[in-house]
């Protein structure tokens, strides 16, 4: 697993600009704006961005999104919970597919 994910490429994501500046540069500007308070505090913020990351099950966003939630006042229960809300969500939609195996299964007769 190493070969493929680096805990040191987080801490260089800013290096991905070398193939294109000027659309890292507009890519970085909007991720850090997204994550400025708004109708959302910075640490509910973190918090979705910590769900998302177990959803998407990326080790890159977790590392960054558990520190960006502790930095930012969440506690281990807040973000335990957030990470089973993205589960909930991901499950349920898994399940929610065995419908076209119902249908299916029903039109065959079975």
């Amino acid at each position: 697993m190493s070969e493929y994910y680096k805990p040191e490429h987080l801490a260089r994501f800013g290096e991905i600009k070398a193939g294109s500046p000027d659309l890292a540069k507009k890519f970085f500007e909007w991720y850090g704006a997204t994550f400025e308070d708004g109708a959302l505090t910075k640490r509910e913020k973190c918090l979705i961005a910590l769900a998302v990351a177990h959803s998407e099950q990326c080790p890159y966003c977790i590392d960054a999104y558990t520190t960006g939630c502790l930095e930012n006042g969440s506690d281990l229960e807040e973000m335990t919970e957030a990470v089973h809300v993205a589960a909930a969500i991901k499950g349920g939609a898994a399940l929610v597919h065995g419908l076209q195996m119902l249908e299916k299964t029903q039109k065959r007769g079975m």
